[in-house]
């Protein structure tokens, strides 16, 4: 998370567009959950259940159910928290449970205030909460077995769900302390901050590749994702959506043809006040088949309104002429004279970077239901973004967002997807036009061509070095849409370093990398064409996944035009001076490693073969998991690439979980590999034109690299591991393939023809 975002507070609702995305109005909230079965009734059922923090309850029979206030979409961060926990709380393994929060404010996030999911935030900033949680919960239960076997606090141990007095050889079971009644301590915030933790050395759970607690229930069934929800009486809803992206109209509608469909309802117009889609269209059946055939019988005409013309390539000239202007954007760094040092170096380089638009894609299509219980709404769907969800829900139906209910789901994959809540709005209206529950599925083609993508990005970046090869000024521009302010969440924005106005810095994170560059600027600019005709979101990797793309390429050019071996440039930037003290020496050190591990500058390759590096500070400077990574590649002269191996050194810190980590750095390196090959959405009059696999081309099985690992974990905070392995791969892939052919590439996805373009040139 950027250091200048401010925690996201809930706000009173008005029914504005600012309410509908901001809105959560949490005093009141309290009544939607009161007619919600299951939960209010389920709390006054067991009131026997001692429940020391609101993220985790143990019941009589000793099992202890986690809270997991974040979205499980395969990373198991679920069963990361309940490790967290149990490692404090000391129990056993086997009675840990886990359930997924609802948008209860209670469950807003210790750090972030709002319920959000993303930029490997989840570990790193729930950790200490989680831990102080669960030590409140031992010395709880240790003082209620104190006062049950007549013995001091000071002299019991606990471990594996039991509390033992050592000396007396008498011991209580979590469940016989809970039976007893006698665990009543609470905790001030204050007494929580002031809990002694672990040292990292006292460790006996974190650390531990425990079995996960979520698998068993994915894997027979069992476990209910947004798809699998079933209401009685509840009807389907299949949208149409218009042929460009956003702007169109709805003129007309007939359904004379879908009439004839079994068990037609009705075709919705959606109205949305939320801004969230534009003339998107709803058909309602008793089936979904029959929902889809009535959708596909629907003759709807649109006004394309003011995006219909536009192109992939209509964005980027304006990227290209808005960076031109003097005056464009705002500045996220502005360190030393830039102009100055560029006007005396001995040598200036200067390059330009695209990025193109990327889509998500993930597997469990996008999905909602919607049930209206007098004047409570009910959303069931997995989702990233509870807080704004709610409130986009509420918008969809005109009420206060505090009448609205979001039951959480298991999610079939998010990647970012799922931060916004589109899906919410046609269930919503169309339950609320049918009077009854609707489930909304999107077909792979809603889901491609109306996506919150990763924007198209243009950059330029120029670089000044002095007689000695010194890298001494480094000028970057960065131009995309700006998908956090689209939002429209002011506290998610950051100051500008020009006291401009708020800028938004997930789209230019990375780009303050941690080199020792003593002028340098970074220019955000806003394009709003872009912005306008592909609203986009936070694909898994956000701002690094282009600005490291460029900053990387940029450094390895550097090096290759002073002579110098581009590793050990990196090295020598990497010195820790000023702002970069200890930053740097880590991401020092894992380039090291990675270097080490895949044998970089000791092995000769074959013609055509070349490794290349990079190394990067992800997600945010602040809250940084470094990363390095060395890719081996092979060139043909027809400009094919192939990549054989991906080498990965990531420091984390504290690992929990040291198979789920590696998993996840897998991957990210994997998927940062698609992107870097594969991936590419363009636009075309408006729309998408992409509509299914067959036409955007993620990483197959049959090209999959081998993938080294090496993970670095040296006891300090937890960092995130979900996304940095994603934004190093692209410049390492990029660097080696100039390494082994001499082309140098700076366009995203890498293509045979550029590769052979750039050998000739």
């Amino acid at each position: 998370m950027n250091k200048h975002v401010k925690t996201v507070t809930p706000e009173t609702s008005d029914l504005s567009r600012r309410s509908f995305l901001v809105g959560t109005a949490a005093t009141g909230l309290v009544l939607g959950y009161a007619g919600v079965p299951g939960i209010g009734e389920a709390l006054a059922a067991a009131p026997a259940n001692f429940e020391p923090s609101v993220w985790y309850s143990i019941s009589p029979d000793g099992l202890v159910t986690v809270t997991c206030g974040k979205a499980d979409m395969g990373q198991h961060i679920a069963s990361t928290m309940a490790q967290i926990v149990c490692e404090e709380l000391g129990a056993k393994w086997s009675d840990m449970r886990v359930n997924l929060a609802s948008n209860d404010p209670k469950f807003n996030d210790p750090v972030l205030g709002a319920q959000i999911t993303g930029g490997s935030w989840s570990t790193m900033m729930n950790f200490d909460a989680m831990s102080r949680a669960g030590a409140a919960g031992r010395m709880a239960l240790t003082e209620g077995a104190a006062t049950s076997m007549g013995v001091p606090a000071s002299e019991l141990t606990v471990r594996d769900s039991m509390v033992t007095h050592p000396r007396s050889k008498k011991s209580m079971s979590f469940a016989d302390i809970v039976k007893s009644g006698k665990a009543k301590k609470t905790f001030t915030p204050d007494e929580l901050k002031a809990i002694k933790l672990k040292t990292p050395d006292q460790y006996t759970m974190i650390g531990v590749s425990v079995p996960q607690i979520d698998i068993p229930s994915k894997t027979n069934g069992t476990a209910k994702y947004g798809i699998d929800v079933m209401i009685p009486g509840m009807a389907y809803g299949a949208i149409v959506t218009p042929p460009v992206r956003y702007g169109a109209t709805v003129k007309s509608v007939d359904d004379s043809a879908a009439k004839s469909v079994p068990g037609f309802i009705k075709a919705v117009i959606l109205d949305d006040k939320t801004q969230t889609t534009t003339g998107w269209v709803v058909a309602v059946a008793s089936t979904y088949a029959n929902a889809k055939k009535a959708a596909a019988a629907l003759k709807i005409s649109y006004d394309g309104g003011p995006n219909a013309k536009l192109s992939s390539q209509s964005l980027l000239d304006e990227a290209k002429r808005l960076q031109g202007l003097d005056d464009s954007g705002q500045f996220f760094v502005k360190d030393g004279d830039v102009a100055a040092a560029l006007g005396s170096a001995a040598k200036v380089l200067e390059a330009e970077y695209t990025t193109s638009i990327n889509i998500h894609a993930p597997m469990e299509p996008m999905n909602a239901t919607a049930e209206f219980k007098g004047d409570i709404l009910h959303i069931y769907s997995g989702n990233q973004f509870a807080t704004r969800s709610g409130a986009i829900a509420a918008g969809a139906a005109g009420i206060d967002p505090k009448f609205v209910v979001m039951h959480q789901m298991w999610l079939g994959g998010g990647f970012g997807r799922r931060l916004d809540a589109d899906m919410m709005v046609p269930a919503v209206q169309a339950a609320k036009a049918v009077g009854k529950p609707v489930k909304v599925i999107y077909t792979r083609e809603n889901d491609m061509t109306m996506d919150f993508s990763r924007p198209l990005t243009y950059q330029k970046v120029k670089a000044g070095v002095d007689g000695d090869g010194k890298l001494i000024a480094l000028s970057h521009d960065v131009v995309s849409a700006w998908p956090t302010q689209r939002w429209g969440i002011p506290d998610f924005l950051s100051p500008s370093v020009d006291k401009k106005g708020p800028l938004d810095a997930f789209t230019v994170n990375g780009s303050d990398f941690f080199y020792t560059v003593p002028n340098h600027n970074v220019r955000a600019i806003k394009n709003e064409m872009a912005h306008n005709a592909t609203p986009s979101g936070q694909l898994r990797s956000v701002a690094p996944g282009w600005t490291f793309w460029a900053v990387e390429s940029m450094i390895d050019e550097i090096a290759a035009a002073t002579g110098k071996d581009p590793a050990q440039f990196r090295i020598s930037l990497l010195d820790g001076a000023g702002k970069n003290d200890g930053g740097a020496q880590r991401l020092r050190n894992t380039l090291l490693a990675a270097m080490g591990l895949a044998g970089y500058g000791t092995k000769k390759l074959p013609k055509g073969e070349g490794m290349g590096v990079a190394c990067v500070s992800s997600q945010e400077r602040a809250t940084a998991s470094w990363t390095a990574c060395v890719a081996h590649v092979a060139v043909v002269p027809s400009g094919e690439v192939t990549v054989k191996k991906l080498t990965v050194a990531t420091d984390v810190g504290t690992q929990v979980h040291p198979d789920n980590i590696r998993a996840q750095v897998e991957g990210a390196a994997l998927w940062g590999l698609s992107l870097a090959m594969y991936e590419k959405a363009t636009l075309k009059d408006g729309g998408i034109e992409q509509t299914n696999f067959d036409g955007y081309t993620p990483l197959r099985m049959s090209q999959m690299p081998e993938v080294a690992v090496a993970v670095i974990a040296n006891g300090e905070n937890a960092t995130g591991v979900g996304e940095p392995a994603v934004t190093v791969v692209a410049p390492a892939i990029g660097n080696a393939i100039f390494n082994a052919s001499g082309a140098r590439v700076r366009a995203l996805p890498i293509t045979a023809e550029a590769v052979k373009g750039a050998m000739k040139a």
